[in-house]
This record gives structure tokens, C-alpha cells and sequence, in this order.
């Protein structure tokens, strides 16, 4: 059932024990806004365990609450209310068992989004951060800087820093309190920049799968399980191509296990959710994915083939 801003906060104010869970392969948004979120609900005295079914990525250990996040343990949370953030219900992975019977609340800003869960509050906005900062900010509540970190971490990494045509005068606003309750950009960004040596190499590697496709338009990166499988993370590495001169969309396929691949796409304009959601996944109209249950040439030639045959199309 699709919900309001005003019920999504009662929701919110009336539980007591919460689980808060985002989507697999998490990203700043994901992990900012789960942060963020905890951190509130937290200092209002409620109980709140936060699982994501992936490995975090490292770049974020910056982020207060960070190591409080719990892949999966055996715990037996009796929470009265379960919170997915940034995703819709089929790509939280095994935190789906943990939440078999507990009322569940999906916020999101992604327009493909299944509405499965029990109460679905999805607006339009740059990032799940900002509508974690407009629920807080609708119930005036102060934001300490263990909340305002993470949200404005999640702002930024959805929005490229606010360059991405997502950016919005409010998610201006947003990011402007976010600022004046502690945060520093400079630090933010610093942070998130630092990379180990190994990624840098990881991208060397990367770059020498470099595939173009319909004349220019299309460029890919394609990343066997062997070669990803040593790389740490490879947050960013679909920017490396997205800047090529020509290039309408980007995508780069990873093997996460012989048979089975993640796929990421951008676009600077075409639909590529529409693409994704063929597969299984989703996403927006100019950041997509999903997951791909075969090996990597077989994924590489389905999407380089949907990508290219949907490009001729929209001509």
C-alpha cells in the first residue's frame, strides 16, 4: 500500500524494535541512508538492528555507525517493524528471512520499484538520503551530526557530488543543513576519493576489457569472476567510461561467481531502467541494473545486444 509522508512517519514514530535493511552490492545511498536513519530512530530511544546481505564497501568506514552494521547472525530480533531502504523488497538478499512476518515499510526513490511490501513510500528524489532528511525534517526533529553525515554521504554519492541531472534546488537545500548541523564536504569527499592501490590496479585490468558498441554510443567494461574476485571494490569504475567522448550509455558487468554476473548501467538520458527491469532488476532512467544467473560472455552479449537493439529503437 502506497503511503504519504505524514503515514511513513507515524509508521516510523509508533515502532518500537526496527530492523533496517538496503539492497545487495550497497552503495553511499544505501549504506548513508540505513546510517542515517538508525542514528535517528536510535536517538529516540527504539531499538535498531541494521543488516545488509554484502560486503560494505570500505570507502564508507568513515561513517559513524559503520561497524555496527551486521551482514547476518542468528539473532532472532523480534522487531515489530522492518525498514527497506533504497530498493524494493527482492534485492535485500538473505535479510528477506529475517523479516518473514514483520511489517514491513519500503522507502525509495527508485521508480521501478515493486511495491511489495507492506506500506511503500516511494517519491521522486535524488537519493533515499534526501527522503530520510525530509522525514526528519517534517517531524522537526534536531539532526546530531551521527545522522547528518551519513545522509549528506548518501546525497552525494547519488547525485556525483550534485553534478548528476538528478540534483534538485532542495537537494541543495537539504545538503545545506546537512552542513550547517557539522558535515564538511572537503572531508566527505577526501574520504570517499582514497582508494588502495589494489583498486587502482582493479581499474588498470578493467580498462583493458574496454568494449564499444553501436558505432561509439555503447561502452562497456566486462570483469570475469577471476579478475573481481580480487579487486576490493569496484565502486566507480563504470565512470571511467561513462566520460568517453560519444558515448550515450555505459555499462559494466562483474562476475560474482562463475555463473552469475551484476550488471551496471548509465545513461545520459536513454532509459536504461527499462533494460534492466527485462532482467529482473531496475533502477532509474540513467542508473540501472540487476543480476545476470549466467556466465560472463553469455551475460556481455544478452545486454550488449538488448542495449544496442533498444538504441536503434529510440532513434
Amino acid at each position: 500500500m502506497k503511503i504519504s509522508l505524514d503515514e511513513t512517519a507515524g509508521l516510523l514514530e509508533k515502532a518500537q524494535k526496527i530492523i533496517i535493511t538496503a539492497h545487495i552490492n550497497p552503495d553511499g545511498d544505501a549504506v548513508g541512508s540505513s546510517l542515517g536513519l538508525g542514528a535517528f530512530l536510535m536517538s529516540k530511544g527504539k531499538e535498531v538492528r541494521i543488516y545488509i546481505d554484502d560486503k560494505l564497501p570500505r570507502n564508507l568506514s568513515f561513517l559513524p555507525g559503520y561497524d555496527l552494521i551486521k551482514r547476518l547472525d542468528d539473532e532472532r530480533f523480534d522487531a515489530d517493524l522492518a525498514v527497506i531502504l533504497d530498493t524494493d523488497m527482492g534485492r535485500i538478499g538473505a535479510v528477506s528471512d529475517l523479516i518473514i512476518g514483520k511489517k514491513t515499510l519500503n522507502i525509495d526513490h527508485h521508480i521501478s520499484n515493486d511495491g511489495k511490501a507492506d506500506y511503500v513510500y516511494i517519491e521522486k528524489r535524488a537519493a533515499t538520503a534526501e527522503m530520510v532528511f525530509e522525514i526528519i525534517d517534517y517531524v522537526k526533529a534536531k539532526i546530531p551530526l551521527s545522522v547528518a553525515l551519513p545522509l549528506y554521504t548518501g546525497l552525494a554519492t547519488d547525485t556525483g557530488f550534485f553534478k548528476f541531472s538528478n540534483t534538485r534546488s532542495y537537494t541543495m537545500m537539504a545538503a545545506a543543513r546537512l552542513i550547517d548541523c557539522g558535515v564538511k564536504p572537503n572531508e566527505v569527499s577526501e574520504a570517499l576519493e582514497q582508494k588502495p592501490l589494489s583498486v587502482v590496479e582493479g581499474e588498470i585490468e578493467a580498462l583493458k576489457t574496454l568494449t564499444m558498441a553501436a558505432n561509439g554510443r555503447i561502452a562497456g567494461i566486462f570483469l570475469d569472476y577471476e579478475l573481481s574476485s580480487k579487486i576490493e571494490s569496484t565502486e566507480g569504475f563504470i565512470d571511467l567510461i561513462r566520460v568517453i567522448e560519444g558515448v550515450d550509455v555505459a555499462v559494466m558487468i562483474k562476475g560474482i561467481s562463475p555463473n552469475v554476473c551484476r550488471a551496471s548501467i548509465r545513461s545520459k538520458g536513454f532509459d536504461v531502467s527499462k533494460i534492466a527491469m527485462k532482467f529482473g532488476g531496475g533502477g532509474h532512467i540513467r542508473a540501472a541494473g540487476c543480476t545476470l544467473n549466467m556466465p560472463l560472455e553469455e551475460a556481455k552479449k544478452m545486454l550488449l545486444d538488448s542495449l544496442v537493439s533498444a538504441l536503434e529503437e529510440n532513434k
